[in-house]
């Protein structure tokens, strides 16, 4: 079996927990290869990675990765997705973060989880990507994301407009700090801190949500995940922030761009005792009011 890991700088508590999968693994006469960005991590640290073949993109370079095993937080996982893409290779999150929506197993149950994983004892749950267009290749070429795409004025000073067309129809101007095009997964991140809506992961929809929007009247939108979202943006600074999860690059304001599902999806491997009601419960502590 070929495994591949990726994750963020070891904090305190972190070391010990790749040691024990690094372990695992190796007894197990496991296959290891290592993304470029956590080889470097593991450089500055008393873990031997040196010998392990490393990756910088799955889905370009196929080296047969049965499983890929992300550890961090959320972001992190976000950044797990983008090196598998179109491979769809299943994606277990280990989380050594705070809210752990996406990365679920625990730090206590970390040993099972990836003696799950090596037994074959495993299920995934697809969850749907959004993809962006321009003009100009977006992203290296990975112009795809598991949470949001987001349109953000570049400076603090002035808002943008964002123009926005639906199955090439005219829908509104957001006058705004900014616009986030969601998918369900990414409806509990940055577009819920927004004000927009939680939506089950397996529905099929994207959640258009007004960053600051200077119209009071505007609310978020849910349209279907079939749809076409056309952008033209107006800024003064002749310039704006794009971001697709936590990438970002900036853009001038003569580019269109074009949003909408990748023909393709992200597979997490999940476990049969967590569910998605159950993450909300306990991560937005739903159902904790005094009165129960």
């Amino acid at each position: 079996m070929k495994i591949a890991l990726h994750g963020k700088p070891l904090t305190d508590g972190v070391s010990d927990l790749v040691k024990e999968i690094f372990k695992i693994l190796n007894d197990s006469q496991t296959d290891i290869f290592i993304s470029e960005a956590f080889k470097k991590h593991l450089s500055g640290s008393d873990i031997e990675a040196s010998q392990f073949p490393e990756f910088n993109n799955l889905f370009k370079n196929d080296q047969g990765i049965d499983v890929l095993i992300s550890i961090g937080g959320d972001g992190t996982l976000l950044n797990t997705v983008a090196f598998t893409g179109p491979s769809e290779i299943p994606i277990l999150g280990i989380n050594t973060g705070r809210l752990g929506f996406l990365a679920t197993s625990t730090r206590q149950k970390v040993k099972d989880a990836v003696e799950n994983v090596l037994k074959g004892n495993w299920q995934t749950e697809c969850r749907m990507l959004v993809q962006a267009e321009c003009q100009r290749q977006l992203f290296d070429g990975m112009n795809f994301g598991l949470n949001e795409f987001s349109v953000l004025k570049q400076d603090t000073s002035s808002m943008i407009t964002v123009h926005t067309y639906l199955n090439g129809e005219f829908l509104n101007s957001y006058w705004s700090d900014g616009l986030i095009i969601s998918t369900p997964t990414g409806s509990t991140g940055y577009s819920l801190s927004c004000g927009g809506p939680v939506v089950m992961p397996a529905s099929h929809n994207l959640i258009l949500t007004p960053v600051s929007p200077h119209n009071l009247n505007v609310r978020p939108l849910v349209v279907s995940d079939q749809s076409e979202i056309t952008l033209k943006v107006e800024t003064r600074s002749h310039y704006y922030l794009v971001s697709l999860d936590s990438r970002s690059e900036v853009l001038d304001a003569s580019a269109n761009i074009t949003i909408k599902k990748a023909p393709f999806q992200a597979r997490l491997i999940v476990s049969n005792d967590i569910s998605f009601v159950d993450t909300l419960r306990k991560k937005l502590n739903w159902g904790y009011d005094v009165r129960n």
